[in-house]
């Protein structure tokens, strides 16, 4: 009679013990699921006031948690990339592609990695891998063409987009550029009178026709704002960018030119596609605008010119 009644107690004494490991367990995991929370939450909030460092450290006690996790791998290559360590950002975005290789928001971020490197190769190669997902975002990828100045490419893209109707205003301001290049290559350049005191600015044209710097362009272009050479600089910064077409103060600069002549429609169209080609600049990205904002105006626009005057404040009280 004792050995049954020796069995049950044992069996008892084992449940309890099991028992007991499992809440104990589940303690654990509740308290790491709590921390992590805690962790993740404040790693968003210290992004949120710019406080990349913080968040990344926030991230890393995370990760000691659950290093499998993508969203905290997301977020680590997004705080890295803030801080312009793109090496670690792309090794976090990576991490987080081998477990889900067609995740479309990890790729689209990849992308961006590559741009703020001015890595356009690259990024060309994983869009098309988005395209392959997404087909509409086929215009982020005639961008990049635009950026990596392969023209040829962006033109068959476009032959591409408009028999799959997948055109967009974006892209009809992209053709309408190229189209507009196109006719700039006829065009005979504009021959610049000036008088005696203009002559530092004609030897700094001299000296940017043979030596095509872009620093010494901005010069030129800042020279003929202060002179108020409204013409010279639309059509120096015009064919400036068949030069440089990534470069967004270019557009800015002749949208401004566009705005001063009374050029209000193709300013709109200048300054909107620039504003494609702003990355992490809010200064420059308010000035764009401002811009857009009296282009509005000039076509009595008021709702529109309100618009983006709130937006130029609401980026410069950014800084």
């Amino acid at each position: 009679m004792k050995q049954p009644f020796l069995h049950r107690l044992l069996l008892i004494v084992i449940l309890l013990i099991l028992s007991i490991s499992k809440a104990q367990n589940i303690n654990i995991e509740e308290e790491n699921d709590l921390k992590f929370q805690t962790f993740f939450f404040e790693a968003l909030k210290q992004k949120a006031i710019k406080n990349y460092t913080k968040a990344i450290e926030n991230l890393e006690k995370c990760y000691e948690i659950d290093s499998l996790n993508i969203a905290v791998e997301f977020e680590l290559s997004k705080n890295e990339l803030l801080l312009k360590n793109y090496a670690e950002a792309i090794s976090f975005i990576d991490k987080a592609l081998e477990k889900e290789p067609e995740n479309i928001y990890l790729l689209k971020h990849k992308v961006t990695i590559y741009k703020a490197q001015r890595n356009f190769k690259d990024a060309i190669e994983i869009q098309k891998k988005v395209i392959e997902i997404q087909p509409k975002n086929i215009d982020e990828l005639l961008l990049l063409y635009f950026e990596n100045k392969d023209f040829k490419k962006a033109e068959k893209l476009i032959v591409e987009i408009e028999k799959k109707a997948f055109s967009t205003q974006r892209i009809k301001r992209l053709k309408k550029y190229l189209k507009n290049r196109k006719l700039l290559d006829k065009k005979v350049n504009i021959k610049i009178t000036s008088s005696l005191s203009d002559i530092d600015l004609k030897i700094l044209k001299e000296a940017y026709n043979q030596k095509k710097e872009y620093k010494i362009l901005v010069e030129i272009l800042n020279r003929e704002v202060n002179k108020e050479l409204f013409e010279d600089l639309y059509n120096d910064s015009l064919q400036a960018l068949e030069l440089f077409p990534a470069q967004p103060y270019l557009y800015k600069m002749n949208g401004f030119a566009l705005n001063k002549l009374g050029k209000y429609n193709e300013a709109i169209d200048v300054l909107t596609l620039g504003t494609d080609f702003v990355i992490d600049n809010t200064i420059m990205e308010a000035d764009f605008y401002e811009e857009l904002s009296k282009s509005y105006k000039g076509l009595n626009d008021m709702n529109k010119a309100l618009k983006f005057i709130q937006k130029a404040r609401d980026l410069r009280n950014q800084n």
